[in-house]
C-alpha cells in the first residue's frame, strides 16, 4: 500500500542510537556530569511547585534554557541508582511541556512559552534516554524506571489531547518518538519482567491512541504509515501488539458501522474505555481511511505461524549469536507465545467480521476489556485468557502455568476460541444476522487473503506449497530470505529454515490449530450470511470449498479437533443457502458428523479443548437435518471429488443414504440433551416419511412391475441399515447414473398413489407429489431398497423410539411429547409390507409407558406427567385407527383395554395374569386425574365405535350422523312437507329422555315412510358426549327372512260347501248320566238349594221375575235367528273372510325403553360408585320438557359443539421484498397467480382436500357455516368475486381424522370484508356463544386435539376453537355439570400461519400483526381477548433452487411451543411438505391444549352441555306419571 513511499526507519534507528539525545556532559567523567545534573536539576525542581509554591522561572534567554536542557538530557540517561535525580529531570520536562497547553504552568521559562513547538520537539527527543533499557538492573529499579516512563507517557498523551498549539512537525516528532521507544522496548526478544515487558502494553496503547489523535489533528504522511507498518512487523512476537491492534480496530469498526449502515444496524458494543479511543472530531472519511490503514498495520497475520519470519530481526540474531549453547533465532523461548498471538489476531478479524454481519453481541466486550488492553474474544466463561490482573494480558495467562508445556499454549487458545463465541438460538438454527449486512463478496474482498491462508495452515495444500517454496528459495540469492515486508509467507521460506525438526515442540504447526479453527469458522460465518439470490464470486467459493475439504480431513484416530468443531459450529446453514456446488463437500461433512454425533463420549484431539458439547452436537444436527433429503432428491447423481480427477472415488448421492440413516439413528440413541433429541426426532420422521412417499410415488406409482419388491425378499432384522450400501447396491446405483439421463432434476407431477384411509369408501385426491422417474432407475434402485428401504427404516425407528421412550425419555415432557408425536406419525404411514408384529410391539410399548407413568409415586404426579399420559392415549388411538387388525389379536386387545381401564378407574382388574379379576362395581374410582380419565374414555369410544369404521359413508368430514329432527321428519308421512321448515315442529314429534345424565335420546314413534311392512318402529337420535347418531329399530317376532313372505291371493282355495243336508236325529238332551238318580246323596249335595227351597225362602216374586226374563230372551233369540236366516250374511250366503286391517298404532317408544331396561325402577344404592353415577340416582331415565321455545335453540347449541377438535391454518404467499399486509394479500388475487412459484400450488394440494363450502359438513375455518347439514339454506352463500380460491367463501382445503379437523384457508381481501361484516352481527348470537362456550374450560382440563378422537359431528358448530381457548370459563366441579356462568378466560386464541417465502430474509419483516385481521374465524367475536401476534405460530417455507424447501419456525417462547416433525432450519423434499406441515400444525395445537390448564376435550364439553340442558328442561315425574307419559302420543 505504501510501496512508492520512503520509510523513516533510518530516522528511528538513529533516535534509538541516541544521536539526537547526546549531551555535552558526556564529554566529562560520569561523576562530574552527575554532580552537575544533581545541583542544577535540584534547583530547577524546587521552582515547580511540587514541594513548595511554584515560582516563575529565572531562565529568560534561549541560551540559558538550552544549557539547562543539555544538563537534563544527560540526567535522563543516568543509571537507575540516581532515581531521585532522574525523577526531578522528568518532573521538570513534564512541567515545561505544559507550554503547549492552553494555560502553561507559571514555572515554564519564557523562551519555551514563546516557541513551544521547537522546545517541545527537543524535550520529546531527550525523553528517549529515559526509555533506554539499562543492563543488569534489579527488578526494583526496573519498576522505578517503569513508573517514570508511565509518567512521561501520560504527560505526552495528555499534551497531545488538549494542546491547540502543536504543529505538524511537532506531531511527526511525537509519533516518531513513540515509534522509537516502542522499537527499543519491544523489538528485542521478550525477557520476563524487564522494562520492555512491563511497559509493553502501555507504550503500545499510547502509540495507537496518540496516532489516532494525529489522524484528526495532523493526518500522518504515507511515509509515517509505512514506518508504522514496518515497525509493527518487528514487534509481532509481543502479545500486546495484537491485543492493542484488535482494540483499535474494533473501536474504528464500531464507528465505521455507525455511519456506513445507519443507526438501525446492530451496534458493536465495546468496553467503555475503548469507546473513548476514537477522538471526537474524527470525520467519517477519516474514520474509513484510518480503519483500513490500521487493519493492514501488522501485515498478514499468517506470518505469525512462521517463527523463522518473526525471529529474523537483528535483535534475535544477536541473541542467537550470544547464546551460550548456540541456538537458532526461532528457538527463543518468547516465540512460544506465537500460537496464542496468532489465535488472538484471528479472533480480532473474526470479531470484525461478526460486527459487519450484525453479530455484535455483548459477548464481544471481552475482546477489549480488562484494563483496555486484554483481548479475550470468546464469551466462554472457561477462558483464562483475558481474565488475569490488569496489565498481564493473554501473555501472562498463557505462560503462567508452564511455559514449556504444550498445553500452556494450546490449552487457553482453544478454551477461548470460537467454540462458544457464537451462542445459538433456542432451536439451534443460528443467530440472527443484520438485514442490512454487506454482501459476502464485500467482506471477503477485505479479509479473504488472511482467512483463506490461515484456514490452510497445516493442511496438505499448505505442506505442498511449503515444499515448493523451499525448492524455489534454495535457487534464490540468500538476500531474499530476509524479505518480510510483503505480508506473505510464500516469499520468505528458505529451505534451511523450513525443517520442522528444528522447531521446538511448542511451535510445531499443529499448535496453531486454534487460530486456524477461528479462521475457518469465520469463513463459514461469512458464507452462511449469504442472502437469497446473492452471488458470490466463484473464486471465493472454490477457495472456500478447498479450505473446508482440507479442514474436514479425518485422521486415522477419528478424533474431533478444534478445526472440525469450529466448522460444525458455524456451518449450520451451509447446505440450505443455494451455494453453487456446495454438495461436493457432502462426503466430508458426513464423515465429520460420523465422528461427532454417533458416539456418546466425543473423542477429543486434546483434552484442553473446552467448549459446549451440546452446542456442537446441536449444530451438527442442524447440518444433518439440512442434508437428510439429498440422497433421494438427487438419487444417482455423482458427487465429484475436488482433488481427485479419476472417477474411482466418486460417490453418488443415493450411496450416502444409509450412512446418513446410521448417523441419525446412532445420534438419537446416545443423545442426552432434550432440545437436540427433539430435533433428531423431527428429522427421523422426515426420513421415514420421505422414504415411504418416495417408494409409494416413484417406485410404486405407475410401475406395477416393481411391486414384487414388497413381496420379495424381506429383511426384518434390526440391522437393515448397514453402515454402507453393499457392493451390489452401490454398483447398481452407479450404473444407474448413465440411464437416468436428465431426469435427476426432480419435477412435480400428479400423485399416482392416493392416500388410503383405513376402510375408506371414498376416493380422496392424493396428498402426495411425485417426481418423474425413469423405469430403468426403478429397477436399478431395487437392489438398494432391499437393503435400505422404508420398511427397514420404519422398523428401526419404531423400535429405537419406543425403547428410548421407556428407558430414558419418560421423565422429560418435551422429549416424551416429541417421541409420541413421531410414533403417531409412523402409525399413519402406509408401508406396503407393514409388519403386524412390529405394530403390535409398538402399541404394547406405548401401553407400558402409560402404565409406568401412572404407577409413579404421588409426588411425581404433575401437570406435565399427566400431559404425557394423555398424549400417549392419543398415540395409541392413532395406531389402532391405522392398524385395526391389531384389535383382532387377543393379547393386543387385552393390553389396550387394561390400559383404558387403568386410565378410567386408576387400577387394573388383574395386576397379574394369575390374580382373580376385580369387577367394576367392586372397584373404587381413583383415576390419575380427570384429564387422564377423559383421555382413556376417548380411547375406549374410538375402539368401540371408530376402529375399522372410519371414515363412514359420510366421509372423513363427519364421524356422526348427518340427520337431525328436521331431516328425519322430511321422510315421515305424518308431516306435511310444506310445514317442514320449522325445527320446533319437528322436535314436537319426538319424545326426549336423558340417561346416565350424559346422553339425550330423541324417540320418534312413526315409521319413516314405510307402510308396506308396518312393525313397531322407533327412530332414535342419540346425542352423547361423542357425537350424534341416528338409529331405526323394529320389533319383529320373526326374522326378516320369514316374516317378509306374505300371501295375498284373492281366493284362499276353500272347498265348496255341500248342499245336501243330512237328516238330523231327534234325541233328548240329558244333563246328567242315566244312573245319576241311583247315587246316594251326601251332605254336599244339599248345599245347593232347589227351586222349591228358594221359593220358600225368598218368595215367588223373584222367581217369577226371573222366569219372565228368560221367556223374553228366548223370544228375542228366535227373532234374531229368523232374521239371520233371511239376511245376506247367513251361512248360506257367506262371504270369504279377509284379514283385519294392519295396525299402525304402536307404543314403540315404551316398547323400546322397556326392552332395553330403561323402565326398571329399582332403587339405586348411593354407596355403590357404579350406581351413584346416575343423576338422579333413583331413576335411570329423565324426561325432558320440549314445550319450551328455547329447547330447540339449546339442542342446536349442543349440535354446534363438535366432538372433534378443529384447527385453522392460514396460508400466505410472500413475494421477494414484500413487507406490507396489503401486498401479501394481493398476491392471492387471480391476476397475480400466474407469477407464483408453481410449487406453491402443488404444496397447497398436498395440505388437504379441496371442498365446496356449500356442500361441506365439517369445519370450514369459519364458525358461522361449519358443521351444517348439506344443502341447508344457511350454507348457500352468495357467490363472490372470481378471484377467490381457498379463502373460505366458496372453497377451502380440509383434512380430518378421527379426532381432529383442520382447515387451510388462503386469505384474500374478501376475508377482511367478511370479518368486518360479521363483527357487528355474527350468525350466532352472543347467548348462543355463551351457552356453548361456558363449558369449555376445566381446571384439570385435558389434552390436545387427540382427546376429541371420538365421533365428531360435522353438523355441530363447535363454538370453541380447539386450541383457541375461546371462552374458557372455569366451571364448578365436573360431576355436577351445571355450568351456566361464563367465567375466566384461559388464554387468547392462537393462530397458525403457513408462509411461502420467495426470499428467505423476508421472514424478518413479515407483518404478522397486520395480517391477523384477515384470519378471524368468528369465534373471537365474544372472547375477552383477541389473538396477539406474539401468540402466533408461523411456519415459513422457502423454496431453494435445488427444488427442496427450507423451513423456518417462529412462535411464542414456552416449554411446549415447538412441535415436531418440522424443526427450525430443516430442509424438506416437496414430496412430504404437505404431510409434515399438516402434522406439525396439528401437533402444535395439541401441545397448546395440553399446556392449557383450562382446556376441556370436546366430549367433556358436550357432556357438560347435556347436563346443562337436563337442569333446564327436566320434568320431575313419578313412576306412574312417567308411564302415563309414555302412553301419550307426540303431537
Amino acid at each position: 500500500m505504501y510501496s512508492e513511499w520512503a520509510s523513516l526507519s533510518a530516522q528511528i534507528t538513529a533516535n534509538s542510537c541516541g544521536a539526537q539525545c547526546f549531551s555535552v556532559l558526556n564529554k566529562f567523567p560520569a561523576s562530574a556530569g552527575r554532580e552537575v545534573v544533581v545541583s542544577v536539576v535540584k534547583q530547577l525542581g524546587t521552582n515547580l511547585g511540587i514541594t513548595q509554591n511554584a515560582e516563575p522561572s529565572h531562565l529568560v534567554k534561549d541560551e540559558e534554557v538550552k544549557w539547562c536542557m543539555d544538563v537534563i538530557c544527560f540526567g535522563l540517561s543516568l543509571p537507575l541508582q540516581e532515581h531521585e535525580t532522574i525523577k526531578d529531570c522528568v518532573n521538570v520536562y513534564c512541567e515545561w511541556l505544559t507550554a503547549l497547553h492552553p494555560q502553561p504552568r507559571i514555572s515554564v521559562p519564557k523562551p519555551i512559552c514563546e516557541d513551544a513547538n521547537l522546545y517541545a520537539r527537543q524535550i520529546i527527543n531527550h525523553f528517549h534516554n529515559l526509555f533506554v533499557p539499562r543492563q543488569g538492573e534489579s527488578a526494583d529499579t526496573i519498576k522505578r524506571q517503569a513508573v517514570l516512563c508511565h509518567r512521561v507517557l501520560r504527560t505526552l498523551q495528555q499534551t497531545a489531547q488538549i494542546s491547540q498549539l502543536m504543529d505538524r512537525q511537532t506531531w511527526d516528532t511525537l509519533l516518531l518518538f513513540l515509534l522509537a521507544i516502542n522499537e527499543i522496548l519491544l523489538a528485542p526478544p521478550t525477557v520476563k519482567d524487564d522494562v520492555g515487558d512491563q511497559l509493553c502494553e502501555r507504550v503500545l496503547s499510547v502509540l495507537f491512541e496518540v496516532w489516532l489523535l494525529a489522524c484528526v489533528r495532523s493526518f500522518p504522511s504515507p511515509s509515517m504509515w509505512k514506518t508504522l507498518q514496518e515497525s509493527c512487523a518487528m514487534w509481532r512476537h509481543r502479545v500486546a501488539l495484537v491485543d492493542q491492534w484488535n482494540r483499535v480496530n474494533l473501536a474504528l469498526t464500531a464507528r465505521l458501522l455507525e455511519f456506513s449502515y445507519g443507526p438501525a444496524f446492530p451496534q458493536l458494543k465495546n468496553a467503555d474505555e475503548d469507546g473513548q479511543l476514537i477522538p471526537i472530531g474524527m470525520s467519517n472519511d477519516c474514520v474509513a481511511q484510518t480503519w483500513y490503514r490500521f487493519l493492514r498495520m501488522i501485515g498478514n497475520p499468517t506470518a505469525l505461524c512462521s517463527p523463522h519470519i518473526i525471529s529474523k530481526s537483528s535483535h534475535f540474531v544477536q541473541w542467537a549469536l550470544t547464546h551460550e549453547k548456540g541456538a537458532e533465532t526461532h528457538q527463543h523461548p518468547c516465540l512460544q507465545q506465537l500460537p496464542q498471538i496468532f489465535l488472538n489476531a484471528m479472533k480480532g478479524i473474526s470479531s470484525q467480521v461478526d460486527a459487519f454481519l450484525g453479530l455484535s453481541k455483548t459477548s464481544l466486550i471481552g475482546l477489549t476489556g480488562g484494563g483496555g488492553a486484554r483481548n479475550a474474544i470468546s464469551s466462554s466463561a472457561n477462558t483464562t485468557a483475558g481474565s488475569t490482573g490488569p496489565g498481564s494480558g493473554l501473555e501472562g495467562s498463557a505462560t503462567a502455568p508452564a511455559p514449556t508445556t504444550p498445553t500452556s499454549t494450546s490449552g487457553p487458545p482453544s478454551a477461548s476460541s470460537s467454540i462458544n463465541s457464537l451462542p445459538l438460538t433456542s432451536m439451534g438454527a443460528g443467530v440472527e444476522l443484520a438485514v442490512a449486512r454487506p454482501k459476502c463478496n464485500s467482506i471477503l474482498h477485505v479479509f479473504h487473503e488472511w482467512l483463506f491462508e490461515a484456514a490452510h495452515i497445516g493442511g496438505d495444500t499448505w505442506r505442498q506449497n511449503r515444499k515448493k517454496q523451499a525448492c524455489e528459495a534454495s535457487k534464490r540469492p540468500s538476500s531474499m530470505i530476509m524479505e518480510h515486508r510483503k505480508g506473505s509467507i510464500s516469499l520468505s521460506q528458505p529451505n534451511s529454515l523450513n525443517d520442522p525438526q528444528s522447531l521446538p515442540p511448542t511451535l510445531t504447526i499443529d499448535k496453531y490449530e486454534s487460530g486456524r479453527a477461528e479462521a475457518i469458522g469465520t469463513l463459514c460465518k461469512i458464507f452462511c450470511a449469504k442472502k437469497t439470490g446473492e452471488e458470490i464470486l466463484p473464486v471465493y467459493l472454490a477457495r472456500f470449498y478447498m479450505a473446508l475439504q482440507q479442514c474436514l480431513k479425518i485422521t486415522e484416530s477419528r478424533e474431533c479437533d478444534e478445526t472440525l468443531a469450529s466448522i460444525l459450529l458455524h456451518s449450520s446453514d451451509l447446505f440450505r443457502l443455494d451455494l453453487d456446488g456446495i454438495n461436493v463437500l457432502l462426503p466430508g461433512f458426513i464423515a465429520a458428523l460420523e465422528i461427532v454425533l454417533p458416539d456418546k463420549d466425543l473423542k477429543l484431539k486434546t483434552q484442553s479443548m473446552v467448549f459446549n458439547r451440546t452446542e456442537l452436537r446441536r449444530s451438527a444436527i442442524n447440518i444433518l437435518l439440512s442434508i437428510m433429503v439429498l440422497p433421494l432428491h438427487y438419487q444417482t447423481l455423482p458427487i465429484r471429488d475436488l482433488t481427485c480427477e479419476t472417477s474411482e472415488k466418486m460417490f453418488t448421492f443415493i450411496q450416502l443414504k444409509s450412512r446418513l440413516m446410521n448417523i441419525l439413528m446412532n445420534a438419537l440413541q446416545v443423545e442426552t440433551d432434550a432440545q437436540n433429541t427433539h430435533m433428531l426426532l423431527g428429522g427421523l420422521l422426515l426420513c421415514v416419511q420421505d422414504a415411504v412417499t418416495f417408494e409409494e410415488t416413484e417406485l410404486g406409482g405407475g410401475n406395477a412391475n416393481l411391486s414384487h419388491n414388497s413381496s420379495g425378499v424381506q429383511h426384518h432384522d434390526a440391522n437393515l441399515l448397514s453402515s454402507a450400501c453393499s457392493e451390489r447396491s452401490a454398483s447398481l446405483v452407479s450404473a444407474g447414473t448413465a440411464s437416468l439421463g436428465g431426469q435427476t432434476t426432480a419435477t412435480m407431477g400428479a400423485g399416482s398413489g392416493s392416500i388410503r384411509d383405513t376402510a375408506s369408501a371414498h376416493d380422496y385426491p392424493s396428498l402426495t407429489i411425485s417426481d418423474d422417474m425413469s423405469f430403468e432407475f426403478g429397477q436399478e434402485l431395487e437392489g438398494v431398497t432391499t437393503y435400505d428401504n422404508a420398511h427397514a427404516l420404519f422398523v428401526r425407528a419404531t423400535y429405537l423410539v419406543c425403547h428410548r421412550l421407556i428407558s430414558s425419555w419418560k421423565t422429560d415432557l418435551n422429549v416424551s411429547l416429541a417421541a409420541l408425536e413421531l410414533l403417531s406419525g409412523l402409525a399413519r404411514l402406509h408401508i406396503r409390507e407393514t409388519d403386524a408384529l412390529e405394530c403390535k410391539r409398538a402399541v404394547k410399548w406405548i401401553c407400558d409407558y402409560i402404565c409406568y407413568q401412572c404407577s409413579r409415586p404421588p409426588p411425581a404426579h404433575s401437570k406435565d406427567l399427566h400431559s404425557t399420559i394423555v398424549a400417549a392415549f392419543q398415540c395409541t388411538a392413532a395406531w389402532l385407527m391405522q392398524h385395526p387388525y391389531l384389535l383382532q389379536d387377543k393379547d393386543c386387545l387385552q393390553t389396550v383395554l387394561e390400559v383404558v381401564e387403568l386410565g378410567i378407574s386408576g387400577t387394573k382388574s388383574q395386576s397379574k395374569g394369575t390374580d382373580i379379576p376385580k369387577f367394576k362395581d367392586e372397584k373404587e374410582l381413583k383415576p390419575a386425574s380427570m384429564r387422564v380419565r377423559d383421555a382413556a374414555e376417548n380411547l375406549l369410544t374410538i375402539i368401540l365405535e371408530q376402529v375399522g369404521y372410519f371414515p363412514s359413508e359420510c366421509g372423513p368430514e363427519s364421524i356422526s350422523s348427518l340427520l337431525d329432527e328436521l331431516a328425519l321428519m322430511k321422510h315421515c308421512n305424518s308431516l306435511v312437507p310444506a310445514a317442514a321448515a320449522s325445527s320446533e315442529q319437528a322436535i314436537a314429534k319426538f319424545k326426549y329422555f336423558v340417561t346416565e345424565n350424559s346422553t339425550i335420546l330423541a324417540l320418534l314413534e312413526e315409521p319413516l315412510g314405510n307402510d308396506q311392512d308396518p312393525q313397531p318402529t322407533v327412530t332414535l337420535l342419540i346425542r352423547g358426549p361423542f357425537g350424534r347418531h341416528a338409529w331405526t329399530m323394529q320389533l319383529r317376532h320373526l326374522p326378516r327372512s320369514k316374516s317378509g313372505i306374505k300371501y295375498h291371493a284373492v281366493n284362499p282355495g276353500r272347498p265348496i260347501p255341500m248342499n245336501d243336508v243330512m237328516q238330523r236325529l231327534d234325541s233328548e238332551q240329558k244333563n246328567f248320566p242315566d244312573g245319576v238318580d241311583k247315587v246316594q246323596p251326601c251332605v254336599a249335595d244339599y248345599s245347593i238349594p232347589t227351586i222349591e227351597q228358594m221359593r220358600e225362602q225368598y218368595g215367588t216374586a223373584g222367581i217369577r221375575e226371573l222366569e219372565s226374563m228368560l221367556e223374553n230372551q228366548s223370544i228375542h233369540e228366535k227373532l234374531a235367528w229368523a232374521e239371520a236366516d233371511t239376511s245376506a250374511d247367513s251361512l248360506s250366503h257367506a262371504q270369504e273372510c279377509v284379514p283385519p286391517a294392519v295396525c299402525h298404532e304402536f307404543h314403540a317408544a315404551r316398547l323400546f325403553l322397556s326392552h332395553f331396561g330403561f323402565l326398571g325402577f329399582e332403587t339405586r344404592n348411593p354407596q355403590n360408585p357404579a350406581e351413584a353415577l346416575g343423576n338422579p340416582p333413583q331413576r335411570p331415565l329423565i324426561v325432558l320438557d320440549t314445550k319450551s321455545t328455547a329447547f330447540a335453540a339449546d339442542l342446536d347449541r349442543l349440535d354446534k359443539l363438535s366432538a372433534r377438535t378443529h384447527d385453522s391454518v392460514y396460508v400466505f404467499y410472500v413475494k421477494s421484498g414484500q413487507t406490507s399486509a396489503q401486498q401479501i394479500i394481493g398476491n392471492m388475487a387471480e391476476e397475480q397467480s400466474a407469477s407464483h412459484d408453481p410449487h406453491f400450488a402443488s404444496m397447497l394440494q398436498t395440505l388437504g382436500w379441496p371442498v365446496q363450502i356449500a356442500e361441506h359438513s365439517g369445519w370450514t375455518g369459519f364458525a358461522h357455516n361449519s358443521w351444517s347439514l348439506k344443502g341447508t339454506p344457511e350454507e348457500q352463500l352468495k357467490s363472490t368475486a372470481s378471484e377467490l380460491n381457498y379463502n373460505g367463501s366458496q372453497r377451502v382445503l380440509y383434512w380430518a381424522d378421527v379426532s381432529s379437523e383442520i382447515a387451510f384457508v388462503v386469505p384474500t381481501t374478501w376475508n377482511l370484508r367478511y370479518n368486518s361484516d360479521t363483527s357487528d352481527s355474527g350468525s350466532i348470537s352472543s347467548t348462543d356463544q355463551i351457552g356453548s362456550s361456558n363449558v369449555w374450560a376445566r381446571g384439570e382440563a385435558d389434552s390436545a386435539t387427540g382427546l376429541a378422537k371420538s365421533k365428531s359431528r360435522n353438523l355441530s358448530l363447535e363454538l370453541d376453537t380447539n386450541r383457541r381457548d375461546v371462552k374458557e370459563p372455569v366451571p364448578p366441579t365436573r360431576r355436577k355439570g351445571n355450568v351456566t356462568k361464563p367465567t375466566l378466560l384461559a388464554q387468547a386464541p392462537a393462530k397458525i400461519f403457513l408462509v411461502w417465502l420467495e426470499s428467505y430474509e423476508d421472514y424478518l419483516n413479515f407483518p404478522l400483526e397486520d395480517l391477523l385481521a384477515y384470519t378471524r374465524t368468528g369465534e373471537e367475536l365474544h372472547t375477552q381477548q383477541l389473538p396477539r401476534a406474539s401468540d402466533c405460530h408461523v411456519i415459513f417455507v422457502h423454496s431453494l433452487l435445488s427444488g427442496l424447501l427450507r423451513v423456518k419456525l417462529q412462535g411464542p417462547p414456552g416449554r411446549m411451543s415447538f412441535a415436531t416433525p418440522l424443526v427450525d432450519g430443516m430442509v424438506l423434499s416437496r414430496r412430504v411438505v404437505g404431510n409434515l406441515v399438516r402434522q406439525t400444525a396439528l401437533n402444535i395445537s395439541r401441545r397448546r391444549r395440553l399446556d392449557n390448564d383450562n382446556y376441556q376435550p370436546p366430549h367433556v364439553r358436550r357432556r357438560l352441555k347435556v347436563q346443562d340442558i337436563v337442569q333446564k328442561y327436566k320434568m320431575d315425574l313419578s313412576e306412574a306419571e312417567l308411564l302415563a307419559h309414555l302412553f301419550q302420543r307426540a303431537i
